[in-house]
């Protein structure tokens, strides 16, 4: 027994004074999403002609939609990760983590292409400026600031979000003064003939304008960092910045410009309107503004990368060298470094030349948000007790699986060749996490072929055999703890079978915590012992601790034995239950029980 009745709470308390507020949350995410204003009018123009603002506004009463779907979710595991963490609770690890590579390639894509892009409209204000190693040093530069601290980063993120949205209000204002003055280029892009069928319009230019909203699932993969009730308000921020900017720039587009050089997607169309409505200066003040909202998109790709890579690694799907955190900043520089790394290298592959990393990055996305609906419907089937503030309901996340579906579908159709591309490098990214998940299997081939090929070696075959099989017994003896509330066989089975399907270990420690020695399930140790003996493949321990449940308790029991917190399983708590799953620390929900710890 373990008396563990007086667990403090200081690091819990120092961590919470470090979380994020409303804003500063919003500006890491926002700077992605809000960032897409800069490109999606014109390419949404190019298949929807006239009919792109209505278009992007649907597109905005989709992401609300998205809204609801993405609030349930971060009320009941408001946990890092996303869509990672949401399939991790509500189906297995391996799918989990397959479906978490989607996320890192969106990420990189989005880093990359950001930084070029960034560069490039420095270009346009520095012409001697060389963009390839511009965006190298945009990439360390935000590789360093993470290095810094999340709190840092979001401070220069709040700066770039402020200006863009103000920078985005007085070119809004001043273009509609400009068109209402003058309609007359409003009225002779109207009268022009519309460049496809109505149905071709708005099939193609929704699949376009859904690039407006990328950046959107950012805020769930940092949730952690963020204080209690900050999430939904970032969604809502969001939201608002998209359906009031992308629809209002696109319409007022079409007032100040021939429709024929909208739909020629001229990168810098924000600047043109710019130049058309308070001359040259400010003009050149949007393209200094688009320069610094593309390089936050690219802090928003670090940050997010952060939180999601730490919680894979946390759960032994990446190499634990991750976790490693320097004593200066308590942050996750491997992460950091590797990312930036990995960035840089595709920089370095495709010399800058990122037209097919677009279509990677979108597909990359667009399967992201689906997966993110289908995780809420799964999440609701077999996790139905979890408690949680917002609920979508069925019709909503149908809708929005159909739409973002149709969107994907559209983008395929419109560049078929970037499903090739984007397959190439997503098998990258899954052949690296598939060698995390078979490293043990890899380590007994490692030692078949050295037994069979370097039996004249025997002192080095002994040497590798020896530190394969030790590596093997290390990862497998690993204990995992299964947090238990009455005697159940079922539930208890449940658990047992869970375990050995999607952990690597061979050690399980069936906790049950108690405040009063009467209070033990009469028939707990008994059952306990039955599954020790049933699956031999697998130890089965019984431990009862003296002490409340709830997070304080869990994290003694973490330091006294050594297994972290993301490595404890409970079944799924009521609504009764009186802590937040976030406040545990990471335990995880495994199974469907009929009663909680």
């Amino acid at each position: 027994d373990l008396d563990l009745s007086g667990a403090g709470v200081v690091r819990h308390r120092y961590r919470k004074l470090r979380m994020l507020g409303q804003w500063r949350s919003t500006a890491i995410c926002g700077n992605d999403i809000t960032s897409s204003v800069l490109y999606v009018s014109a390419l949404c123009a190019a298949q929807a002609g006239m009919l792109a603002p209505v278009v992007l506004l649907f597109v905005g009463i989709l992401l609300y939609l998205y809204r609801s779907i993405y609030g349930e979710v971060g009320s009941a595991l408001p946990l890092n990760g996303g869509t990672y963490t949401l399939l991790l609770n509500s189906t297995n690890k391996r799918f989990a983590a397959v479906a978490a590579g989607l996320t890192l390639l969106s990420y990189a894509a989005t880093a990359v292409v950001s930084a070029t892009d960034a560069m490039h409209y420095a270009h346009d204000l520095a012409p001697r400026l060389d963009v390839f190693s511009a965006a190298l040093g945009v990439l360390a530069v935000f590789a360093l600031l993470n290095i810094f601290g999340l709190r840092e980063s979001s401070a220069v993120a709040l700066g770039i979000f402020v200006l863009h949205i103000a920078t985005l209000a007085v070119l809004v204002v001043s273009a509609a003064i400009v068109v209402l003055a003058d309609p007359s280029v409003f009225r002779a892009n109207w009268a022009l003939p519309p460049v496809a069928s109505t149905g071709h319009a708005l099939f193609y230019g929704f699949a376009a304008a859904m690039l407006g909203i990328s950046g959107f699932e950012s805020s769930a993969n940092f949730i952690e960092e963020q204080r209690r009730g900050v999430f939904p308000q970032t969604l809502r921020n969001m939201w608002i910045a998209v359906i009031v900017f992308n629809p209002l720039v696109s319409l007022l587009s079409f007032g100040l410009l021939p429709r024929a050089s909208i739909e020629a997607a001229p990168p810098d169309l924000l600047a043109e309107l710019g130049q058309r409505t308070l001359g040259s200066m400010f003009s050149q003040w949007v393209s200094v503004d688009a320069t610094l909202v593309l390089c936050g998109a690219v802090l928003t790709s670090f940050v997010g990368v952060n939180g999601l890579v730490r919680r894979m690694a946390l759960d032994q799907c990446l190499p634990q060298f991750l976790l490693a955190e320097n004593r200066w900043r308590e942050t996750n520089h491997w992460i950091i470094l590797g990312f930036g790394a990995a960035c840089a290298s595709i920089l370095f592959v495709t010399r800058g030349n990122l037209a097919d990393l677009g279509g990677v990055y979108t597909i990359a996305f667009l399967s992201v948000m689906a997966l993110y609906a289908i995780g809420n419907m799964l999440l609701k089937v077999h996790r139905s007790r979890l408690p949680r503030a917002i609920r979508a309901g069925w019709p909503t996340l149908i809708l929005a699986i159909a739409a973002v579906g149709t969107a994907l579908i559209g983008n395929v159709m419109l560049s078929p060749a970037d499903l090739g591309v984007f397959a190439l490098y997503y098998g990258v990214v899954v052949i690296v996490i598939a060698a995390v998940f078979l490293r043990i299997q890899a380590m007994k081939i490692v030692l078949y072929v050295s037994r069979s090929f370097l039996a004249r070696l025997r002192s080095a075959n002994e040497r590798i055999g020896s530190y394969v099989l030790h590596k093997i017994d290390e990862i497998s003896r690993r204990p995992v703890i299964y947090f238990v509330g009455g005697d159940d066989l079922v539930d208890l089975n449940r658990a047992a079978l869970y375990v050995m399907r999607n952990e690597q270990t061979r050690l399980l420690k069936v906790v049950h915590v108690y405040e009063k020695e009467n209070e033990i399930p009469p028939r707990l140790q008994e059952h306990v012992e039955m599954l020790d003996r049933l699956y031999p493949q697998i130890r089965i321990d019984f431990v009862t601790v003296r002490g409340s449940f709830g997070p304080g308790l869990v994290e003694q029991l973490s330091s006294r034995l050594g297994i972290p917190k993301n490595m404890m399983f409970m079944g799924t708590p009521g609504g009764e239950f009186p802590h937040e799953i976030d406040a545990l620390g990471g335990v995880r929900v495994i199974v469907q029980t009929g009663a909680a710890p």
